[in-house]
């Protein structure tokens, strides 16, 4: 039984990942956190309260995280430059409101807290930005020893989907990212868009989802159709589940292909700042840091995707 927290900028395919992690009988969902990223932290709160709601789990606390990067990017923003984010997330998911509010604590006061006092070890599981969990690990170092794995959805070994170069998540705070791949987790996983890449749900699939009935399938079928009409590659009918795909590898680790190899995070780049530093041949010399997947399974994806959320 895996005992997991979701860090979140919730966003279409987090959406997923939640239900995924919600309705598993194999993973006990402690806690979200929730952080701006793919939406203000406002819109990634309420709609982590709507998901949760809307599968049965208004049980599991939400905690609102930090509305800002940890540290604010060096370079002016082009005036016509258009976020990956926007067309494929929407700020008010088609769920109803939940009943229950967000927690009054706020998401780094909870990790620390919740960690610190653990008596038996954690999964992390960002699936956004890393300004939490960089500010939680800032405040509280000694937390990284409560934690059994952190599995991150970031990075890219090849190309980047926000610019040439760098993956959203790690785009949007590259800073956190560095303070978090250096902060001595004994187990690090970093899914990249190499390996998410691959996690694709097409329109077919989603009128299969759709058909199971439940509350999570259906929720899902119509999510993932608002996402792949929205994504860059929607002509091939189909979208990467980027997020998803961390939770399918808590269930089955070997939906991914993992290499360990040393991971850096470029904070200063004009060019290539946000990019995921993967020494792929070890020509540097660093010792390994991270379990990298470079790779996934679609059919086994899609398999543990509707198991979960036939249920």
């Amino acid at each position: 039984m895996r005992r997991i927290i979701l860090d979140v900028d919730t966003g279409n395919d987090d959406a997923v990942a939640i239900m995924m992690a919600g309705l598993h009988p194999e993973i006990t969902l402690l806690g979200c956190t929730t952080v701006a990223g793919n939406l203000p932290v406002a819109n990634t709160t309420e709609n982590t309260l709507r998901v949760l709601h809307h599968i049965g789990r208004s049980d599991v606390p939400v905690f609102r995280g930090l509305a800002s990067p940890f540290a604010p990017h060096p370079f002016p923003t082009p005036a016509d430059f258009v976020s990956s984010a926007t067309p494929v997330h929407q700020e008010e998911l088609e769920l109803l409101p939940s009943p229950v509010g967000v927690q009054p604590h706020t998401a780094v006061e909870w990790l620390v807290e919740t960690l610190r006092n653990a008596t038996e070890k954690i999964t992390l599981v960002p699936v956004g930005p890393l300004t939490n969990i960089a500010a939680a690990v800032t405040l509280a170092p000694e937390i990284v020893d409560a934690v059994d794995e952190i599995v991150i959805m970031g990075g890219s070994a090849s190309h980047g989907n926000e610019t040439s170069q760098a993956e959203f998540n790690i785009f949007e705070d590259p800073v956190a990212a560095h303070v978090v791949v250096n902060a001595g987790f004994d187990r690090l996983t970093l899914v990249t868009l190499d390996a998410t890449r691959k996690a694709r749900v097409s329109a077919a699939q989603c009128r299969e989802l759709e058909a199971l009935g439940t509350p999570g399938a259906t929720a899902t079928a119509q999510i993932l159709d608002y996402y792949i009409r929205g994504n860059s590659d929607k002509a091939l009918g189909s979208a990467a589940v980027h997020d998803a795909l961390c939770i399918a590898y808590l269930l089955d680790p070997s939906v991914i292909e993992t290499a360990r190899l040393h991971v850096g995070v470029d904070t200063v780049g004009f060019h290539t700042y946000g990019r995921t530093l993967i020494d792929l041949t070890g020509i540097g010399g660093t010792a390994p840091n991270a379990s990298v997947a470079l790779g996934a399974d679609s059919a086994k994806f899609f398999d543990l995707l509707r198991s979960t959320l036939a249920a």
